[in-house]
Formats: C-alpha cells, structure tokens, sequence
C-alpha cells in the first residue's frame, strides 16, 4: 500500500509506526507541522520506503490569538490537502490535527476519493468546553459547538476511526460512528526512549548531578496549571527536602513558571524543547518525573509523556485525575497519582520526598515503570492492527507486503 501518515504533533510513536509500516514493505509518507512547537519524535529518514514530510513551514500559530488562529489552522489543511493530491496515497491516517485543518483535509480526501482512518486523540469539543467552564476562555463554549460539529462531520466521513481509550466510543456512539471504532492504546518507543544512569552527560552539563531533582518534560499549557509545579517544590523545602525543579518546555507556561519561582524562591531550571535523541538522559536525570493533567481532561486525554516517562524507568508523579487511563498505568507500575489540585500537593510532596530518601524504593520503582512499559508497548502488535484498519478501508488482501 502507499500510505499517508500525518501527524500534526510530530510525536514520536506515530513515527516508528510508520518506521515499521514501511519495514513491512509498504510505502509510507509521514508527514508533520513543524509550526506546531511540541518535542518531536525522530523524524529521520532511515527505513528503505519511508520518506518525511511536513506543512507549516515558515508559520509561527498564535495560539492566543483565537480569530487569527482559525485561519492559520484553515490555511494548514489546504497545505496538507495539496500533499495528499500530490502523493496520493491508497490510504490516509490522519492524526492530531485541529478541527479546521481536519475539516479540509476530509474535504479534500473525500474528492479525491481516497479512503482514511482517524486516529482519535482527543475530542476537540471537550476540551474547550472545559476551558469555557473554567473560565480561562468563555468564547470557547461557542467555539466548542462550531468546532464540535466540525469534529463530527470529520469522523463521520472518515473509513475508520482509531481511539486511544474506551472512553471515546460513547462520544463516536452519539455521533453515529461507534460501529467503525477500535480501541487502540498509545504507547512509547522502547527502542528509542531507554533507562540511563542517574548521572549522565545531560545531567552533568546542567549541574543536576547529586542535586535532587524534580523533572517535567513536554507540553505545558497554562489549563494544566504549572504553577502546581512550583508549590510542589515549595512543599518539598518546607518538609525539609529541598529539590531542583527543571522544566522542559517551549510556550506560554514559561513565563508564568519563571515568575511563581522567583515569587516563592524555588529553585527552577527553564529549558527549551531538547533534541529527540537526547530525551532519555533528560528523562534520566529526573529522581521523579511529574505529570500534570487538568480535571476536565480525565476520561479524553492520555498524555503521551507518561508512556515515555515508563519507558525511560523512572519514579513517576502524576497530578492528574484517578480515571484517566495514564493514572492506571502509574498506579500499575508502582508510582503515584494524586488529584491536580492545592489541597493534595501536601501527600504528594510526602511521596516524593519517601522516594528521594529511600534509594532502593526508587530503583525498584523505575525498575516496575520499564517492565511495565516493556509488557504494555509492543509495536508489533499495535502495528498489525494499523495494518489491517488500512487494508480494510482501501481493500487490499491480508499479506504484508505492498504494493
């Protein structure tokens, strides 16, 4: 098969799907934005029949500027329209794309008439909704009814539709397209993501080595409230186990992190986006890795930095609802979970200040995070999957290799 996988986020599991997908003897395009800021997986080309490709060249997105933003998003799907016309792939997936971009892009592969899978990652409508009720946006519940009917008209053109959770399929059932679901959890690159020493060349060149380390890496958005990060540091001095803070992060938290650090004297380290191959000695150099999640995101997000976080065999705080399916995985792996609020950050810097003082506990926590990881992410079964959902929608026969 000839297909076209687009990625908008550019992660680093979608990536070593299509690596495998072509090693299968398919032809593969991946295709990323690069104007979207977020890590980025290793999007290389180094697998005969693999070729990479990306839109939003030259483009800086205005997040915070909702008007402009639309029509970037807009302009964004004609790009990708006009990649699909030229490759014309004998089947699609369409991953982590914004509703406008999605739209046309379902336009355009509909003319064309070329079948597609969507790779559901999140439910758009959702998350806005719950930026409207906090009160962060209240434009947002407009914009939740127009862009979830969007969100909708997509999935309903779509051949087939990929989640990530049982948790999608009532949403695709009021839409009228449960019966074309699969569930298929994400997963990390064990290949890619390993576990290294504590002291490492990452952690000797930003003087973490013998500093106690609290780390967040990844997207960071101010609904996750990062300033979470910082009292959670701050309760750890104030039990007398003082930490170094590091955030790895490009965007809009920045700037509120640096601020809240200064005001409440915690001790923060501020990096950008580090590059793809380096991330296992950034993971590596945390003694705890945190993960924030906003309430409202519970049952429709699973944040793609906790699997890589199990990969990298490391203790794992997660500030994050108790049903999310990320929160099942730590909570099976031996790490920790507690609600991503004020009041619980108190238990929470206890936990991580009994992992800090006892070296075995965390060794054996990172320990159960990689097996955990190791027994979960197997690529060639989430990969066999894929390949089938394709086949079906463009209705090659069952054998591996392309045509």
């Amino acid at each position: 098969m000839r297909i076209l996988v687009h990625d908008y986020s550019g992660h680093p599991f979608q990536a070593q799907l299509s690596r495998e997908l072509a090693r299968r003897g398919h032809r593969v395009v991946h295709s990323t934005c690069t104007a979207y800021v977020s890590g980025k997986g290793d999007l290389a080309s180094d697998t005969p029949g693999l070729r990479f490709a990306t839109i939003g060249d030259g483009v800086r997105l205005r997040k915070e500027a909702y008007a402009r933003r639309l029509g970037q998003e807009t302009g964004l799907g004609c790009e990708l329209a006009r990649q699909v016309a030229r490759v014309r792939p004998d089947a699609a997936l369409l991953s982590n794309l914004p509703v406008p971009a999605l739209v046309v892009t379902a336009a355009a592969l509909r003319a064309l008439r070329i079948p597609w899978v969507l790779w559901h990652q999140d439910v758009t409508a959702v998350a806005l909704r719950s930026f409207a009720a906090a009160g962060v946006a209240r434009a947002m519940g407009v914009a939740a009814t127009v862009l979830g009917a969007g969100e909708k008209w997509a999935a309903r053109r779509a051949a087939a539709v990929v989640v990530i959770a049982d948790s999608f399929v009532p949403v695709h059932a009021q839409w009228g397209t449960a019966h074309k679901v699969t569930v298929v959890p994400n997963w990390a690159p064990l290949d890619e993501i390993t576990p290294v020493p504590r002291a490492n060349a990452w952690s000797e060149q930003h003087g973490l080595d013998g500093v106690p380390t609290l780390l967040y890496s990844g997207t960071l958005g101010l609904k996750h409230n990062p300033v979470l990060l910082v009292r959670l540091a701050e309760r750890l001095r104030e039990q007398g186990s003082p930490v170094r803070l590091v955030v790895v992060n490009d965007g809009p938290a920045v700037p509120v992190l640096r601020t809240a650090a200064a005001e409440r004297g915690v001790d923060l380290t501020l990096l950008p986006f580090q590059p793809y191959a380096r991330l296992p000695e950034v993971l590596g150099s945390g003694d705890v890795l945190v993960v924030l999640l906003d309430p409202d995101a519970g049952r429709f997000s699973v944040p793609s930095k906790t699997l890589s976080y199990l990969c990298a065999g490391r203790p794992v705080l997660g500030l994050m609802p108790a049903d999310n399916l990320a929160a099942g995985l730590l909570r099976r792996a031996g790490s920790a979970v507690f609600p991503p609020e004020e009041r619980a950050l108190e238990d929470a810097a206890a936990w991580v200040r009994t992992v800090l003082s006892d070296p075995a506990l965390a060794e054996r926590l990172g320990k159960e995070s990689r097996a955990l990881a190791e027994r979960e992410f197997a690529l060639d079964d989430c990969a066999t999957r894929f390949e089938e959902i394709l086949r079906g929608v463009c209705g090659a026969g069952t054998g591996r290799a392309g045509t």
